[in-house]
Order: C-alpha cells, then sequence, then structure tokens
C-alpha cells in the first residue's frame, strides 16, 4: 500500500505530515510512500530530500489522493479535499470530530476510515501517538519566545557596571503540557516563574521544574486531572470568584502572563478580565495559548497582536506550531508514524484497522461507512490518584502514651530474648565443655552488638555499611602475609592468592563505601 501527504491548503499553515525521516522508517513498514510538490518547503524540506528518501513526488494533488491508499495530513480537510475522499482511502489527520458534523456524514457516505489525531486516547501506550500533546509542547515553548521578543527587558536578572537588572516575573495559568513547556522554557531563560492550575495533583510537577505554585485559599475539592481525560474541570462558581480574586493580586506584580486553559468542546473561560490588564505595568506581556477557543483574556484578538491603552500587549496567534514548522513537522510526522506501525503490526504494508484496539478504537471517527464518534471509554483508563486522608493530629498526651507503650513492647520482647538466650546459654553450659562454651560465648556476644548494630543503621546506608564491614573482614590478609615466607612453594602460591584477593576486598570495600556515602553529601 501506499500512503501520500498533499500539500496544506489551510491558508498560513506551514507544517507537514510526512518528513524524508519518517519517510524511511515508513518504508521499513512496507509501504511505500509519496508527496505532493512543494508539501515540505515551509517546513524546511525540499523535495530533493523527499526524493533522496525514496519518497515519490506528485505534482498535484489530484495525482496524489488518485494514487494513494492512506492520506497523511495536518489540518482538517475542506471541501475540495472530501471531494477526493473514496472508500478506498484511510484518512490520518486532526479532524475536528466534536464540530465537524459535515465532514463526518461525508467520509460515512464515502465509507473512508477517518482516524482522528486529536481523539488518541490518553493512556500509556498512546502516548508516542500523543499528537496535541506534541503540538502543545511546541506552543507552550514557542508562546514564552513570542512572549520574550516583545518584552523590553532581560528575562534573567543581572548586575552590571551599568546597574541592577531585575528578573522578570512570569505566570503561567494552566499547568498542562502546553503550560509545563512554558514554565520550563521560562525558567530556563531565568525568569522567577509562577504557575497556577485548578488541578491540585500538577502542584509538585510545577515545583520540581523551579517554578512557584499559586495556592488558592479555597477547600473546593477539584477533580483529578486523570479522571477528566488529563483536562481542568469546570469549576465551581466560588472557586472562579477566589481564582479571580488570586489573579487581581498578581497583576500588578507580573511582567508576563501567558495563558493555556483550555476545556475541549467549549468556549475558552475568560480568567484575566479587563481590569487585570490595566492593573498591569507598561510594557508587559500576556500570551493567549487560547485563542482559537475565544482567549482566557479579555481584550485578545485572533491572529493579531494589540497593544492596550496603557501598553500592555496581548498576543493572540493561533497559529504556534505552525510558526515553528520544522520541529512540530518532525515530531507531528513521529506521531503518524506510529499510528500507521499500530495499524500494520505485520510490517507488511497493509493496513490492519482492528477496531478492537483500544487506541485505534478511540481515534477512529468513521470506519466502514458508519460513524464511530464518540468513542467508547479505553479499557485501561489513566488512573486516578487516590484522595489520601490526612492522618488525624494527635494531642500530646496521646503522643506519650503512644510513645510509652511502643517502649513497653519493645523492651518486653528484647527482655525475653534475653532471658531465652540465657537459659540456653546456660543449658549448653551444663553439657559442654568448657573450651566450647568460651568460643560460642564470644560467637554469641558478637551476633548480638552486631544485630544491634546494623538494626540501627538506616536502610539507605546498608550498602555502604556492608562494603565497609568487607573491607574490614579481610584482615585476614595477616595470615597470608605471615605465611608469604613458608618454606613450601604451594604454600607461597596460595598464601599470594589469598594477599590478592583480600587487597581486592579491601580497597573494593573503601571504595564502595566512599562512592555511596558522597551520593548523601550536598556538594
Amino acid at each position: 500500500m501506499k500512503i501520500g501527504t498533499p500539500k496544506e491548503v489551510f491558508d498560513g499553515e506551514a507544517r507537514v505530515a510526512m518528513t524524508p525521516d519518517s519517510a524511511l522508517q515508513l518504508q521499513k513498514l512496507g509501504y511505500d510512500c509519496a508527496i505532493e510538490s512543494g508539501a515540505g518547503l515551509l517546513a524546511g524540506f525540499s523535495d530533493k530530500a523527499y526524493s533522496e528518501a525514496g519518497v515519490e513526488i506528485k505534482k498535484t494533488a489530484a495525482a496524489l489522493w488518485k494514487d494513494v491508499d492512506v492520506v497523511a495530513k495536518v489540518r482538517e480537510p475542506d471541501d475540495s479535499e472530501m471531494k477526493r475522499l473514496t472508500s478506498d482511502h484511510t484518512l490520518i489527520s486532526f479532524f475536528n470530530p466534536a464540530g465537524n458534523e459535515k465532514g463526518l456524514q461525508v467520509a460515512a457516505k464515502k465509507g473512508a476510515g477517518v482516524i482522528a489525531m486529536e481523539m488518541v486516547p490518553r493512556i500509556s501506550r498512546a502516548q508516542k501517538m500523543d499528537a496535541l500533546s506534541s503540538m502543545a509542547n511546541i506552543a507552550g515553548y514557542r508562546a514564552v519566545i513570542e512572549a520574550g521578543n516583545n518584552f523590553g527587558r532581560f528575562f534573567t536578572g543581572q548586575v552590571t557596571a551599568a546597574g541592577k537588572v531585575p528578573p522578570a516575573k512570569v505566570l503561567i495559568v494552566g499547568a498542562g503540557v502546553a503550560g509545563l513547556a512554558a514554565i520550563g522554557t521560562s525558567t530556563s531563560l531565568g525568569a522567577i516563574t509562577y504557575a497556577f492550575d485548578v488541578r491540585p495533583e500538577v502542584a509538585e510537577q510545577v515545583e520540581s521544574m523551579g517554578a512557584e505554585f499559586v495556592y488558592l485559599d479555597f477547600k473546593d475539592e477539584q477533580k483529578d486531572g486523570a479522571e477528566t481525560g488529563g483536562y481542568a474541570a469546570v469549576s465551581s462558581p466560588e472557586f472562579r470568584e477566589a481564582q479571580l480574586a488570586k489573579f487581581r493580586e498578581l497583576s500588578p506584580e507580573m511582567d508576563i502572563v501567558i495563558t493555556t486553559a483550555l476545556i475541549p468542546n467549549r468556549e475558552a473561560p475568560k480568567l484575566w478580565l479587563k481590569d487585570m490588564v490595566k492593573a498591569m505595568k507598561p510594557g508587559s506581556v500576556i500570551v493567549d495559548l487560547a485563542a482559537p477557543a475565544g482567549g482566557n483574556v479579555e481584550g485578545t484578538v485572533q491572529d493579531e497582536k494589540v497593544v492596550t491603552d496603557n501598553g500592555v500587549t496581548i498576543v493572540g496567534y493561533t497559529d504556534f506550531a505552525s510558526r515553528m514548522a520544522a520541529q512540530a513537522s518532525s515530531l507531528y510526522s513521529n506521531n503518524i508514524r506510529h499510528m500507521i506501525a499500530d495499524l500494520t503490526p505485520e510490517k507488511d504494508g497493509q493496513v490492519d484497522h482492528n477496531m478492537e484496539d483500544d487506541v485505534i478504537r478511540g481515534a477512529t471517527v468513521t470506519f466502514k461507512k458508519e460513524i464511530t464518534f464518540p468513542p467508547p471509554p479505553p479499557k485501561l483508563q489513566a488512573i486516578a490518584a487516590k484522595s489520601q486522608e490526612k492522618p488525624k493530629e494527635l494531642t500530646r498526651e496521646e503522643m506519650r502514651a503512644q510513645e510509652a507503650d511502643a517502649f513497653k513492647a519493645q523492651t518486653k520482647q528484647q527482655v525475653t530474648l534475653l532471658a531465652t538466650g540465657a537459659l540456653v546459654t546456660l543449658g549448653l553450659g551444663l553439657i559442654a565443655p568448657v573450651s566450647f562454651m568460651q568460643h560460642f560465648i564470644v560467637f554469641v556476644l558478637s551476633v548480638f552488638v552486631g544485630f544491634q548494630v546494623i538494626w540501627n543503621v538506616s536502610h539507605s546506608l546498608h550498602t555502604p555499611l556492608m562494603a565497609v564491614t568487607n573491607a574490614i573482614s579481610s584482615i585476614i590478609i595477616l595470615g597470608a602475609l605471615m605465611q608469604i615466607g613458608s618454606g613450601s612453594f604451594l604454600v607461597i602460591i596460595l598464601a599470594a592468592l589469598s594477599v590478592f584477593m583480600a587487597g581486592i576486598n579491601i580497597f573494593g570495600g573503601f571504595l564502595v563505601t566512599r562512592r555511596m556515602l558522597a551520593m548523601f553529601q550536598k556538594s
């Protein structure tokens, strides 16, 4: 079978669904590859590069659609492309099935199989095909770059001979894939970064990336993101008011605000209102990644950059991923390639559209003249974090009583063991010879002392402790050294081997101990 990629017809779209590298991988799956002439030029991939990768160049889109079995695209197909779709085609593309009822009807009527890349279920096995996350990652990175391009100062703070430059303060609203990418970029550029999200489980991720999580003094229970497909759930009116109050408090301090809050198939919630924009300093920048869905910011204009009366720049571009076409095309073509790999389990160049597969079924929106959207929930769902009940705080009296009970139990156990050991030793002393008892008592004391020492050592230190114990036990090297001057050649050989092996134990034991202990040092 043949896979083909036409040139994107959406105005301003620079991405392409097949790169020379991904074409080589598709050919290993047994497919022939074709591409419309000039399809990759805006992303930096020439027709020559495709030809060298073994891709057939088609002069027109009509010729390509007519000759291929699988069509891989980036944007939702327009009317002219839907007319070229036939029952022999499998289309893999962003398709917007929730807002494209007409496209679903046409595809189903023609009998084409359509796989919508935005419908890939968010389960572990499907992460390599998650095109939404790939594009959101790029959008988050690019949002910070766009903000920096419109911001008149450094991100990082500096102390120079000409004066002190304070670091920029950046607020990221929404800590999904795009938000986390923006946080990583902002902190790496040296800005003081703050982040807010309605999902409590992302606070640790935010702080691990060097940003400060903005907490609300609000007791409303928010849904775990895993229960809502990784997206934020709709907040209560009370929570929203507390959220807006926090943003009003932060707005005068922030130099850059990047909003990423989106709920699938809904209008973007308004989170940064006009009074917050007015409260920001002149020269501040707002980048609204939710602009395609109406924007999180009051004053956002789709695909435009506007400057307010008080000098705040609001960036409402909707093509952040396309502005990094080479990188976006590489990631998206890999998502496509992984999807096709799942469709080709035998690697024989034949599509096996297995509707029993969770990923394929979830992403398929039309199949065999039927509309299969929306899909059933996947058999393997993301596991939602279980709410952890806070342990009951004990009073001082309860803590003392608990410690006293634990001490009594431990003392009772130790007294029992010591009494039992004493009785056993006494019994042996009645029947065993004196020479045996001398050695036995030393052995018992060694075991007792060793147990007490080891038992009270932290588990994390067991490996270095064993290593140094191993080194100390090699004191047997003294016996070998004493025998090295023996008159017997065999004894000398055995003594030399003993010295060699004991030496390995000594030096190796101390070396391992030193390296292990270094892991616990801060510097």
